[in-house]
This record gives structure tokens, C-alpha cells and sequence, in this order.
């Protein structure tokens, strides 16, 4: 089987690497790819170019492709590849409102009873002023539309609040992502990261993944599209049926009520609360840097279980007895405007049996390897626990560096202590 991977990043790189050692799969591509993608033949062009991606696809005769990032797939590229003939594992654009939209996404838990925290649509300084009285602190603002993982505000003060909203309905930080946005109920909890394969009306979870989205340790700074992950997580039986009575399974009705061609992954960010899981957000692709913890633990084929989906059927899944952690490596001054060119010093293609890197933002200024975005990259750990998982990406992150050079030391701390 030959297989096309849409995207540059991480989360792309961690699909290369998995189709490559999956036995159904003979060759793998990528569009746009990156450097360090040592695995797959990368190819030149735009995603937002839907008919020189279709006539890519079919002048290599792709018997499968793969939209990674979510903007492709907001802008109906998965749609474009199916009516040109192509089997693609991605849903259709309708369904990508579920994040493109924090409004869509709130009105489609509304309909189908999934739990999720009180809101309010703003789009004005002055309308969120008219409303905070109904929020406690601290206050969660979201912008409306996609904004790479940066578009989520927790304020702790009203003050806080108004400047951000103006940053983002005013000084347009955001862009048109921030023409809109809600104002949120703040929930105390702990977040888990939930993913199923679904064809639109049935579905098979994947391991429950943490992110760790701040900048700093602790959970301090300013939220990013993801600093590290750990997997599998595990949880209560009990609580973990409630997920898929509460959540998962009027999530997938919603799905098929809808009547969306929903072929690909859905995730389901959860924040654990002393009233249950509640919903904060549905990404219609891959989390990023959740893909590169979950993709290693298959104990299986990921080339058929994307084509089986791709071809509306619900594979069976195994896993290994296995845990994986990722460390992102940032650039200076992420997430803020990245600091580009910096040199990167040791082997950004070193690798063991249990550690390896997966290039997110690299590129090559002739034979030296150089910064190319904000998340540069990830340093995966495999074990036979987190602990181990762990201390095998913080050994592996120790093989390259630059100039800058940011990363958490506490990724999965909380996992491993509790």
C-alpha cells in the first residue's frame, strides 16, 4: 500500500515513522513533510492546493491519504480528495466546525447533552463586561477559531480578563480566529486527553494521553500547543465507563445524527471534575504531541487501521504492555514569535531502540541543522512504565540543542506520583 501523509509537523513525522514500520504499508509520502522525515519521500506544495494535492495523489497512484493538521481538513481538503476518487482518513469539512468553531462545537454538545461548562458568545470588550457576572473567577476566554493551540485565555482577574479581550476583539491578535469567542465557566480538575477511530457511527478508543499545555513547570505561562505527553493513562473502571456513557457515545450519535462523513480520529479534551468529565474542546484530527505517544503502543498495523477506517469500517485494536512519554523542544521565545535559524547543536537524528527524535519545526541550511518553527522538536522515551518512558526522553532530548533552547522538566510528573 502506498500512503500520502498531508502535514509537516510532529504529529506528522510520527505517522511517517509508524506507517514505515507497518507491514501493509510499501512506501510512504509526505506533503509538505519536513528534513527530518528519513523514513518517507516528501513532496513540494500547499495543502490549500487541493487539485495539485489531488493531482499529486493520483500520479503516484495513493492507495491511502492521511490529513494530519486541522486547517486542511477546515478547508474541506478531505472532501475535495474524496470526490477525485481517493480513499482519505479525515473527516468531512461540516465536521471540522466541531474545532473550528468553539461556538459550533458548544451548540453541538448542547444538542446531544454532552457535559461541558457554562458559556457565553462574545464579540465585544463591552459584551464580555456585560456578562462576567455570571463566571466566577478565574475566567477561561476561547477564541472562536483555530489559533494553533494559543487561542485559550485563563484570567484571574477581571482586569485580566478586559485586556484580553481586547487583545483579541480590538488589537486583533488572533486574527479572524478572534472575531468571536466564549466566555467559560472555570472547572478544577485534571485533564486527560481521550481518542477514538470512528467511521461517523461507530468507534474504538485509543489509550487516555496527557498534554501538558503551559509553557513552564507547574502548569505556569502562557498556554501552548502542547510542551509534552505521556501514555497510556490509566483510570478507575467506573470512571472510565462514565466517559463513554456521559461523553463518548452521545459524542458518536451527534456524529451520525448529523449526518457528517466522519471517517478519521476524534478528540475529546476532558477535564476531570468533582461532578464527572466534562468536555472542554473536539479536535477532529490527531493532537499534537499526543499522536507521537499513542502511535508507538499499537501492538498492530496502523496501515490497515487507517485504511479501515478510511473505508468506513471499525478495526480491532491491541496494545503493547508498553508506556511512551514526548519532551517538546521549543525555540527561543515560543509561544511568542519563535526565534528561526538558530543552529542546532548534536545529532537531530540520533536514536535507540527505546528514544528517537520526530522533527516539528527543522530545516537544513546546507549540511547544518537549523530552527524552523516553535515547537522544533519532540524527544520520544519508550518503557515498560512512565518512569522509564520518561528517563529515556529526557536522556534523548540531551542529544541535540540550540541557542534558546526551551523545555519542561516535569512532563508527566503528576502522571508518575499519582
Amino acid at each position: 500500500m502506498k500512503v500520502m501523509v498531508i502535514g509537516k509537523g510532529g504529529r506528522e513525522h510520527a505517522m511517517v515513522r509508524a506507517l514505515s514500520l507497518s507491514p501493509s504499508v510499501e512506501a510512504v509520502w509526505a506533503l509538505p513533510g519536513n528534513p527530518g522525515m528519513d523514513k518517507a519521500t516528501c513532496i513540494s506544495g500547499s495543502p490549500a492546493d487541493h487539485q495539485a494535492v489531488i493531482k499529486q495523489c493520483q500520479a503516484l497512484k495513493m492507495d491511502l491519504v492521511i490529513i494530519g493538521p486541522e486547517d486542511p481538513l477546515a478547508d474541506g481538503l478531505a472532501d475535495s480528495l474524496r470526490e477525485a476518487g481517493l480513499l482519505v482518513f479525515g473527516p468531512d469539512k461540516r465536521a471540522s466546525q466541531l474545532e473550528a468553531s468553539k461556538i459550533a462545537a458548544k451548540l453541538f454538545m448542547d444538542r446531544y447533552n454532552v457535559p461541558t461548562a457554562a458559556f457565553e458568545k462574545v464579540t465585544t470588550v463591552d459584551e464580555v463586561k456585560k456578562v462576567v457576572s455570571q463566571f466566577t473567577p478565574p475566567f477561561v476566554l476561547k477564541a472562536d477559531g483555530l489559533a494553533a493551540g494559543k487561542g485559550v485565555f485563563i484570567c484571574k482577574t477581571e482586569e485580566e480578563l478586559f485586556e484580553k479581550a481586547s487583545d483579541i476583539f480590538e488589537k486583533k491578535t488572533l486574527g479572524a480566529s478572534g472575531d468571536e469567542a466564549i466566555l467559560e465557566q472555570f472547572q478544577p480538575g485534571y485533564e486527560l486527553s481521550y481518542f477514538i477511530l470512528t467511521n461517523g457511527s461507530d468507534y474504538v478508543s485509543l489509550p487516555m494521553a496527557q498534554d501538558h499545555k503551559k509553557l513552564g513547570e507547574n502548569d505556569e505561562g502562557p498556554n501552548t500547543g502542547g510542551m509534552g505527553t505521556v501514555a497510556p493513562m490509566n483510570i478507575d473502571e467506573s470512571l472510565h465507563e462514565q466517559i463513554l456513557k456521559q461523553v463518548v457515545e452521545p459524542t458518536v450519535m451527534g456524529l451520525k445524527e448529523e449526518g457528517f462523513i466522519y471517517r478519521g480520529v476524534l478528540f475529546i479534551g476532558l477535564m476531570m471534575t468533582d461532578n464527572g468529565p466534562q468536555v472542554l474542546e473536539y479536535n477532529i484530527r490527531f493532537g499534537d504531541p499526543e499522536t507521537q505517544v499513542l502511535l508507538p503502543l499499537l501492538d498492530g498495523d496502523w496501515g490497515q487501521a487507517f485504511k479501515a477506517i478510511a473505508d468506513g469500517k471499525v478495526p480491532k485494536l491491541s496494545w503493547k504492555d508498553q508506556s511512551a512519554a514526548c519532551v517538546v523542544l521549543a525555540a527561543e521565545n515560543y509561544p511568542g514569535t519563535p526565534v528561526k535559524g538558530a543552529v542546532i547543536n548534536g545529532d537531530p537524528l540520533a536514536q535507540t531502540d527505546s528514544s528517537y527524535f520526530l522533527h516539528a519545526g527543522t530545516a537544513l541550511d546546507g549540511d547544518r541543522w537549523v530552527t524552523a518553527g516553535g515547537r522544533v522538536m519532540n524527544a520520544i522515551g519508550l518503557g515498560h512504565d512512565l518512569t522509564q518512558a520518561l528517563e529515556k526522553s529526557y536522556q534523548q532530548l540531551e542529544k541535540a540543542s540550540w541557542s534558546g533552547i526551551q523545555y519542561r522538566k516535569d512532563i508527566g510528573k503528576k502522571a508518575t506520583e499519582n
